[in-house]
């Protein structure tokens, strides 16, 4: 084999490498997006059902500390 031969070769294996390395990378970065999304609704909803679960009026808004 010429040293022609074996650049090219190095030089294929190594895009290889570095695409494969990018593919990676993206699927890190969706299942992050995907967890952060996950994480909004969650927040989300336990924000609407707090605004739910709030009292009539007059019961547990002020308490009398002078008894």
């Amino acid at each position: 084999m010429s040293e022609m031969s074996v650049a090219i070769a190095q030089s294929l294996i190594s895009m290889k490498s570095a695409a494969t390395q990018q593919a990676l990378q993206l699927e890190m970065v969706k299942q992050n997006a995907d967890s952060d999304q996950a994480l909004v609704a969650m927040l989300q909803q336990a924000a609407d059902q707090q605004q739910q679960a709030t009292l009539p009026a007059g019961q547990g808004g002020n308490l009398d500390i002078t008894a």
